[in-house]
């Protein structure tokens, strides 16, 4: 069984993709360390010292107790999943839903998660052009949530009775335009998810953290 007493450390920002794999940790019960690298986007001393960890200078990254570097979201929940199975954050393997959960958990950072990357800074990418690439990014980061919503049978959760960290990535990532409101209106069920994680008193303090009051 993995040391539940040894120390995670994590780099991230507030309100940034970090907080998907900190509430992860705090979901299992994990003690780590939170190291806010606000201002890493840009050059500076931050940015320098952030490279030394990932060269990408992409936030989260988690260094495991034993020293490995590991970034990339989706890797880093399946393995919290794998070595802390008591949190319950994916199914197990031979479950029937394993490969719901991976399906959905890979559509969300390859499909939905990316879109950030281009809305969020488009004059990297269509200088030229930036607010069309922001609206058009936007637009297809909305079809992809009612296509998620169309989906989802009226149960609890995304998976239906069954808790995963799906829950939690789509009560961080409603927060992120269009929000809240536009949920409400369009997607009602992923928005009843995501009140339902709100209401965990385990996460109350990390998601005021990291947005403000609920």
């Amino acid at each position: 069984m993995a040391d539940t007493h040894a120390l995670y450390r994590l780099y991230g920002v507030p309100g940034w993709g970090s907080v998907l794999v900190e509430a992860a940790l705090v979901q299992a019960r994990l003690p780590y360390t939170l190291e806010d690298v606000s201002g890493f986007d840009g050059p500076g001393p931050v940015r320098d010292r952030f490279l030394t960890v990932n060269a990408l200078a992409q936030v989260p990254v988690l260094i495991l107790p034993d020293g490995t570097v590991m970034t990339e979201s989706a890797a880093i929940l399946l393995h919290l999943a794998e070595t802390h199975p008591e949190a319950g954050l994916a199914p197990p393997v031979g479950d029937p839903l394993r490969p719901v959960f991976l399906r959905r958990l890979i559509w969300l950072v390859t499909a939905v998660y990316g879109t950030f990357t281009y809305a969020d800074y488009p004059e990297r990418w269509a200088p030229s052009v930036p607010d069309e690439l922001r609206g058009r990014v936007l637009g297809r980061r909305m079809d992809l949530w009612r296509q998620w919503e169309d989906e989802i049978a009226p149960a609890p959760w995304a998976l239906g009775g069954r808790f995963s960290a799906l829950d939690i990535w789509i009560a961080a990532m409603t927060r992120w335009r269009p929000g809240r409101n536009w949920l409400a209106e369009t997607c009602p069920k992923l928005l009843g998810i995501a009140q339902r994680v709100d209401a965990d008193p385990d996460l109350r303090e990390l998601w005021t953290r990291n947005f403000g009051a609920i």
